[in-house]
């Protein structure tokens, strides 16, 4: 998003438009948003639309969690860094089990007042409201129109993501709080762990807590993770690859694999390929 961004595309003031260029970050800022509702909800517009209509799908990764949930019932948290709300698709998992670091595009609120917007209706505002600077809506508006909160009357509402310059969510910090200090197993999936305070979960659990990183490459040596340990007092472990694949085959190891079945027309192409190739294995 940032590397295609357009600036003088967007409803934006010239000062607005000079900031963007120099920093495609910032039409993501709450500097912006406070003052002009617009560029954020221009750029988010198809991203918005498309998780309403489910145009991107819960991998085998996601399905892992679920199946983590529904089969051993030790499912206790997803810190989740990505703000597409594919978790949110796996209706088995409890809504209150998952939390979204950094906010997620599924949701909608205001960020003046907090109060929270009904997601559907939110959608169909952003769909009569929001203009289309990509290109490939022939039915959006030529013109963005504000989008206001039906509780403080301000064009303030937005996905409920965190902007940069707000804090985090303070379920966050609550979670953490009660889950880790007797957790027995962390998995760190797909993630580089360096963006704090999500990656501090891994050095705030207790020494006894089993750690297993999924991931393509090495990842959160500075943070204590050791990948050179051997024996009975190792708790590190590291399954190198990619989730989706390495998550089928813990699925095939725990006898999942038919639960996983009956969710194959819900998944991504890419998970239902790597799904029938190992079906034909």
């Amino acid at each position: 998003m940032y590397d295609t961004l357009k600036p003088e595309l967007l409803t934006a003031s010239a000062q607005e438009k000079r900031y963007m260029e120099q920093d495609p970050t910032y039409v993501v800022t709450w500097d912006i948003f406070r003052n002009n509702q617009f560029p954020y909800m221009e750029v988010r517009r198809p991203f918005i639309l498309g998780t309403r209509n489910h145009q991107w799908k819960a991998t085998i990764a996601n399905r892992f969690a679920e199946l983590l949930h529904t089969k051993t019932g030790k499912l206790r948290r997803i810190y989740t860094q990505n703000i597409d709300g594919l978790q949110r698709q796996c209706q088995d998992i409890p809504d209150e089990t998952i939390v979204n670091v950094h906010g997620t595009i599924s949701k909608a609120g205001c960020e003046h007042c907090g109060h929270d917007m009904d997601f559907d209706e939110f959608c169909n505002q952003v769909q009569t409201k929001i203009k289309d600077i990509y290109g490939v809506d022939e039915k959006a508006p030529s013109e963005s129109t504000p989008i206001f909160c039906e509780e403080c009357g301000k064009a303030m509402v937005k996905p409920k993501t965190v902007l940069f310059g707000r804090s985090l969510p303070s379920e966050f910090f609550e979670c953490c709080e009660r889950d880790l200090p007797d957790l027995d197993l962390l998995i760190v999936a797909g993630t580089s762990l360096v963006v704090y305070p999500a990656n501090s979960l891994v050095y705030k659990v207790p020494d006894t807590t089993l750690r297993v990183v999924v991931n393509n490459e090495p990842v959160g040596m500075e943070l204590g993770i050791d990948y050179n340990g051997k024996g009975p007092g190792c708790r590190d472990f590291y399954a190198q690859g990619q989730c989706d694949a390495v998550f089928l085959n813990l699925i095939q190891e725990l006898g999942w694999l038919e639960d996983l079945k009956q969710k194959r027309d819900e998944l991504p192409p890419a998970s239902i390929q790597l799904l029938d190739s190992a079906n034909s294995g």
